[in-house]
């Protein structure tokens, strides 16, 4: 059984509706369990940003998949509910990305894990924190919790909670 840490983004009305299908989706997977989600954060666009805020997430999953089978049925989740790729960091009803899978140090022309930029992204390490502050990020050799610590702090501002996960106190 591997375990796998994926970001979900959002801001294309209705934003809520996309996270949830997608979520639904993913739990149907007879390959996929879903063990912890992260609450759902507003966050403000980061690159290209005319445009709406996204709401962001992070789930802990189990998976009998390896990473490129799992890569291959987020990519098709996303086209399934209605992703394109127009503009780079632009506007999209979903966006799913492996973050990390079983700790692993992974470079191919299709994946890199862990996901090359997370460390820098205010928006996946405040929804990761909050189900896994804990974890050791390969490659950084830091936990996310310190990770966090290095952001910039205009970029933690752009993070607010939107919608707490009640489940992640119990």
């Amino acid at each position: 059984m591997n375990k796998a840490y994926l970001a979900l983004g959002t801001n294309i009305e209705p934003r809520i509706q996309y996270l949830e299908s997608c979520l639904y989706e993913l739990s149907k997977h007879p390959d996929i369990s879903i063990i912890n989600q992260s609450s759902i954060y507003q966050t403000v666009p980061v690159g290209y940003t005319d445009q709406a805020d996204f709401l962001n997430m992070v789930i802990e999953i189990k998976t009998t998949l390896a990473s490129l089978e799992l890569l291959d049925y987020c990519q098709q989740l996303e086209r399934e509910l209605g992703r394109e790729r127009k503009i780079r960091f632009g506007p999209r009803t979903i966006d799913l990305d492996i973050l990390l899978y079983n700790q692993e140090n992974n470079k191919t022309e299709r994946l890199i894990i862990p996901h090359p930029r997370m460390h820098e992204r205010a928006f996946v390490l405040i929804p990761l924190n909050e189900i896994a502050p804990d974890i050791v990020i390969p490659v950084k050799e830091k936990r996310v919790a310190d990770l966090i610590e290095e952001l910039p702090g205009n970029d933690i501002k752009g993070v607010a909670i939107w919608t707490k996960n009640e489940s992640a106190d119990e």
